[in-house]
């Protein structure tokens, strides 16, 4: 096993609790009538594109000309964002910040629209930590495309077997580990700690 000097965070499930449920409960309180917006109108798939690079405006007029009976719940997804992401991982903050302190080249790589993470860095300071970051909607590409790992060891000038990503979606881990880096599927903290051991990264 080649030893770890870079270490590469995804952000979303790992370090930020996502969840966009949250405004909606309060937005659509029927049980039901919720799950559907969520699943078939403001569904992954279609925010998936924003992550890509696609602007809100643009997502928000092809949903509506689909849904024009939901048009204002449909823009109230952007509106209540922020709302979606309520808190952090402390325990995951806690062995980023960790690994900083130690001397530890560390970067992060997110699936993100690009406005809604510049919103989260002003919520969550400890975005801006790290050597930087690599935001999927700034450069239209996505996870587990292996176009943006490519991207990110070019920007940071990383040697791929020397570099570690945690990430919370198993395919994500996998392309990671097609195109050579080495990789976590992260769970929660202690499994995390418990893990980065195993690489012989402890604080």
């Amino acid at each position: 096993m080649t030893a770890i000097r870079h270490i590469v965070f995804d952000i979303g499930k790992v370090l930020l609790h996502y969840d966009p449920e949250l405004p909606f409960r309060r937005i659509i309180p029927d049980d039901r009538r919720r799950a559907w917006f969520l699943e078939d109108v403001c569904s992954n798939a279609w925010n998936v594109e924003q992550d890509r690079g696609r602007n809100w405006s643009e997502a928000e007029d092809e949903l509506i000309a689909h849904f024009p009976d939901e048009a204002d719940n449909i823009r109230a997804f952007r509106r209540n964002w922020s709302e979606m992401i309520p808190y952090a991982y402390e325990g995951s903050v806690a062995i980023l910040r960790e690994h900083l302190e130690a001397g530890r080249d560390v970067t992060m790589l997110t699936n993100f629209a690009s406005d809604t993470f510049r919103e989260a860095q002003e919520l969550y300071p400890f975005l801006k930590s790290t050597r930087g970051v690599t935001v999927s909607g700034d450069i239209k590409l996505i996870k587990p495309d292996p176009a943006i790992y490519a991207h990110h060891t070019r920007t940071f000038d990383l040697d791929p077997a020397a570099t570690l990503f945690i990430d919370d979606s198993e395919k994500n881990v996998v392309s990671a580990r097609e195109f050579g880096w080495q990789a976590i599927h992260f769970e929660d903290p202690d499994q995390l700690r418990e893990a980065l051991a195993e690489y012989e990264l402890t604080a």
